[in-house]
């Protein structure tokens, strides 16, 4: 039997990058599928690395090292609820759309939020979940925030059947 084909997520570290986590890996559990979990990161958006001092640029090792320590801890008690799923920490160097668009080449479906840690409120997607919707050669699932989140008012009969 051949091994299933991944589920890639993206992670920015948002509350709906977590939610997209969640529903990643419970697809994961009920398709006994591995999870790759991938926050990519830049030196503007990377937490500082403990080498970092005024005048000292670290190098990218620990600029990287601090992105997937970050990563470890924001997604720490997802893991938990989810033991029995496969899981790979990825943290690329890159921007967000590329390298998930990069993660989704032979994967069984690319998770997103609606929008990441830049979004703005009231916009109905974020450039990256739009960038992969558009790009990925996978499927995409964009997790919606819940109700909270503004959207166009339902308008179609088929937007019900959703609802429920």
């Amino acid at each position: 039997m051949e091994a299933p084909l991944p589920i890639i997520v993206g992670n920015d570290g948002s509350d709906f990058a977590k939610l997209a986590t969640h529903r990643a890996l419970w697809l994961g559990h009920q398709l006994q599928a591995p999870v790759h979990i991938v926050r990519a990161w830049s030196i503007s958006t990377a937490p500082r690395p403990a080498s970092w001092s005024p005048g000292y640029v670290p190098p990218a090792d620990d600029f990287e090292a601090a992105v997937r320590e970050r990563l470890e801890r924001d997604v720490a008690a997802l893991l938990a609820e989810f033991p029995e799923v496969e899981v790979t920490l990825e943290t690329p160097h890159g921007p967000p759309g590329r390298e998930l668009l990069k993660a989704s080449q032979g994967a069984r479906i690319l998770v997103v939020g609606t929008r990441g840690a830049g979004g703005f409120k009231g916009l109905l997607m974020g450039s990256v979940s739009d960038q992969v919707v558009e790009h990925a050669t996978c499927d995409v699932l964009v997790v919606r925030r819940g109700i909270d989140e503004q959207s166009p008012g339902r308008r179609a009969r088929l937007d019900g059947i959703f609802d429920q």
